[in-house]
């Protein structure tokens, strides 16, 4: 797909990715699970440079959900060590692209020292004015809305769909959703703002997708007709 082709018609706004298939990916090749994820750090680095190089405004990485505490410890602290190490050693790529450095999820949940790295790495990219790259960290849709809808109660405000919007983590509504891995299900990601998402469900695993990919999957949403539940203009 021709980049200048893409860049002629609509982009998405708001592309999610659910990166799926590490493990997958690493069992094929009799590799540890955590081979896998150091692999699909890669990929999503060319994915997040793609999608800057279009102008793509936000990309949200679903990097590590409120469920995935239930996999084994070696691997959650392989997760964490590996979030903590790159966040802030990754900088010059956030320069290079003029990548700002978003979070979505529990901060309050994660380890201190990750905690730390996270508003450290947001605030040494605050000025940087290309994609915003959110990381979806100890993140689950559910826990979201249970946390806007405490803040809402505490600050005595009316439960409203203008109001619970403004109080879950801030991202704006997902235009595509792309799901790696085989798999078709939302697995508790953006239920609240992916309400009228246009999805691409694909079977290559998240270290095997790459840059033609992605640019495929944005052809095929602007293929789309998204009407928000409205009848079209006979």
């Amino acid at each position: 797909m021709n980049t200048d082709e893409l860049k002629a018609r609509p982009l998405p706004e708001h592309i999610a990715i659910i990166m799926d298939g590490n493990g997958r990916w690493a069992k094929q090749r009799g590799m540890s699970r955590t081979a896998g994820h150091k692999e699909g750090l890669t990929t999503a680095k060319k994915i997040v440079a793609a999608a800057a190089s279009l102008g793509v405004k936000y990309v949200t990485l679903y990097t590590f959900s409120t469920e995935n505490w239930k996999r084994a410890q070696e691997e959650v602290g392989y997760l964490m060590g590996l979030i903590k190490s790159q966040l802030r050693a990754e900088f010059d790529f956030y320069k290079k692209n003029g990548i700002r450095i978003a979070h979505i999820g529990d901060l309050a949940g994660l380890p201190k020292d990750v905690q730390e790295e996270i508003q450290k790495t947001k605030e040494d990219t605050a000025h940087f004015t290309g994609t915003t790259c959110v990381l979806a960290i100890n993140y689950g849709a559910r826990n979201e809305l249970v946390r806007a809808v405490k803040k809402l109660a505490a600050e005595n405000k009316e439960i409203t769909e203008e109001n619970i919007t403004q109080s879950l983590d801030i991202v704006p509504d997902v235009d595509l959703l792309i799901r790696t891995g085989g798999e078709e299900r939302l697995s508790n990601f953006l239920l609240w703002q992916a309400a009228y998402a246009e999805f691409v469900f694909t079977d290559t695993l998240w270290p095997d997708y790459n840059e033609e990919e992605f640019f495929n999957d944005i052809a095929e949403f602007q293929k789309r007709s998204r009407r928000f539940g409205a009848v079209p203009n006979q």
